[in-house]
């Protein structure tokens, strides 16, 4: 065991970061404990896979997007709100936006990643992500502002048929209704290409049932203020569009991708089973900037439920590092797959079951439930959602 307070800075409040930070302040630690910092932009963590909730009021911030002070309470995790603005390896210093160097002994680097916006003319001006809290915000007010105008149509253009971009259509095109015409926009053969053909099936038949229109193996040319240019197979038309919506690939924290680490081909850093980065000893990564192959050597997609699992192991591991045992190889469980097709209608797929419909619904909002950071938060949410029904009913009468 270390004789001097170890230094633990985690950087990213994500899905990774803040339940890393959390597994850590829960490990048995003997003697005097170390000092755990949790550095992230934000003021509230983002439960992301509920985002969607947000923009038809299904759900309210405070149950999504939890303050970090209050996850925190009660914990020895020390939060900082500030921008990450320099690491140095050689001098294990971190750098940040409010002025103040941070020393470490180990470093978690889960600083998630940002939706690239520059993979066409005209879509960082035109276009809009939808990965943050304020992209729903702002995506809820554009449909508020198209909604009160006298068109008799709204046009929306989803980029994207990966999981983001088909939930997102589904939620738009329902919220929408008869005004909507909602277009999902996808360069390979098929949505969902990663999903099992259950999810893929039942996804397509919810987007066929809402009207919302799929062109595959088409390509984005150009978005412009009303327009978007599409490519399929060498045909280019130029529609009319009020509402851009850019789902499309992952891009890697500038900080991270600028570090002397060993990086792939998509500037993620590439780490030991261990969750080690292969070149730097006491540094993790995990989440959205690591590139990972698992104790079985099968790579792990950059998903919510990896990024869970993945902040179990590195805070153990960096627990075992400093109690002098042995570190664990990460080892993957793929639990199933769930995608929100409208206010009342998923999908799940997983452990051997198969659900579609209201069922599927309640049990991802169950699962997520169970998957919120702390159990007072869950409590919390918890009892929202089981006394909502009766709060509508008494304010309908």
């Amino acid at each position: 065991m270390a004789d001097a307070p170890q230094q633990i800075c985690i950087l990213g409040g994500g899905f990774g970061g803040l339940y890393t930070a959390l597994r850590l302040s829960q490990l048995p630690w003997e003697g005097t404990p170390p000092t755990i910092t949790l550095v992230d932009h934000r003021d509230r963590f983002l439960f992301l896979p509920l985002l969607y909730e947000l923009v038809t009021d299904e759900l309210q911030t405070w149950e999504v997007a939890p303050p970090y002070t209050e996850l925190l309470a009660g914990t020895a995790v020390q939060f900082r709100q500030a921008e990450v603005t320099g690491i140095d390896l050689d001098q294990h210093r971190v750098s940040l936006s409010d002025g103040v160097t941070l020393t470490y002994d180990r470093l978690v680097l889960a600083l998630g990643g940002t939706t690239p916006m520059h993979m066409a003319p005209g879509v960082a001006e035109h276009a809009h992500a939808f990965r943050t809290l304020q992209d729903a915000y702002h995506l809820k007010e554009r449909l508020r502002l198209l909604e009160s105008s006298k068109a008799e149509k709204i046009r929306v253009a989803v980029v994207g048929g990966g999981y983001s971009g088909v939930e997102l259509a589904c939620k738009v095109a329902e919220h929408l209704g008869e005004r909507g015409r909602v277009r999902l926009v996808e360069s390979t053969d098929t949505i969902l290409r990663t999903s099992p053909e259950y999810n893929r099936e039942v996804a397509q038949k919810a987007l066929s049932d809402l009207g919302v229109w799929i062109d595959l193996e088409t390509t984005v040319d150009n978005v412009t203020a009303d327009t978007i240019s599409l490519t399929f197979r060498e045909q280019t038309d130029i529609l009319p569009v009020d509402l851009v919506l850019w789902t499309v690939g992952t891009q890697v924290n500038s900080v991270i991708a600028d570090l002397p680490l060993k990086h792939n081909e998509r500037q993620q850093v590439v780490v030991q089973p261990t969750l080690e980065a292969v070149d730097a000893p006491g540094v993790y990564a995990l989440g959205d900037v690591a590139d990972c192959r698992d104790a079985d050597g099968q790579q792990v997609p950059t998903t919510a439920q990896v990024a869970l699992q993945q902040a179990d192991f590195v805070g153990w591991n960096i627990w075992a590092t400093i109690s002098d045992r042995p570190q664990l190889p990460f080892r993957y469980r793929h639990m199933g797959e769930m995608l929100t097709l409208g206010t009342s209608r998923a999908t799940l797929t997983g452990l051997g079951i198969q659900l579609d419909g209201e069922l599927a619904h309640v049990a991802r909002r169950l699962a997520y439930l169970y998957r919120m950071p702390t159990f007072s938060h869950q409590v919390r949410v918890g009892l929202n959602w089981m006394t909502k029904p009766l709060r509508d009913a008494l304010a309908a009468k």
